[in-house]
């Protein structure tokens, strides 16, 4: 049995008025995201994923928040880890984030480069940036997990172009003169 989740306030009638998957899918294509791999060791292997969910929560404490399918193969694992890593990926890394994104490879082989973080979650070379996170809080919302993390450490790497997905596609932010 399928047991579906209503929000605060709503009920059974209001899922019906609920867009479409296509239609919603169509609507937020249209809205441009940065581009992130979250990685950890659990296990003792690296284990990662590419997401575009990610975004700023809370300056005190610092927090930082990106979304997971509740049916992905690496939410279990990196769900065991003690911490992750979020790599902020530059414009010209493309291939890594489609690297991440796939399935049934190994994601950390050539050509990916990496090292192991001050805490041992990989962290990719020549991001823009990384983060590293400690569990802060994580939320079932609808098909998805909320995974919040508490920022220990942060090391931006230079002030490049940032990796953008839009329309199902990766690109480059380009500054308005």
């Amino acid at each position: 049995m399928t047991e579906t989740l209503l929000g605060p306030g709503l009920d059974a009638d209001d899922y019906k008025r609920a867009l479409d998957a296509d239609g919603y899918k169509r609507a937020l294509a249209v809205h441009a995201a940065g581009v992130v791999v979250i990685t950890a060791r659990s296990g003792g292997v690296p284990v990662g994923l590419t997401a575009t969910s990610f975004s700023s929560v809370s300056l005190d404490p610092p927090l930082v928040s990106f979304y997971v399918d509740r049916s992905s193969t690496t939410w279990p694992s990196l769900r065991a880890a003690d911490h992750f890593a979020v790599n902020v990926l530059a414009s010209d890394q493309a291939d890594l984030a489609a690297r991440f994104a796939r399935k049934g490879t190994d994601r950390f082989a050539e050509p990916t480069r990496w090292r192991p973080g001050p805490l041992g979650a990989p962290l990719l070379e020549d991001v823009s940036a990384h983060l590293i996170c400690l569990p802060y809080e994580r939320v079932g919302v609808g098909d998805h997990v909320l995974v919040v993390g508490l920022v220990t450490q942060a090391e931006v790497r230079g002030p490049g172009r940032p990796l953008l997905y839009h329309q199902g596609r990766f690109g480059r932010f380009i500054a308005h003169p």
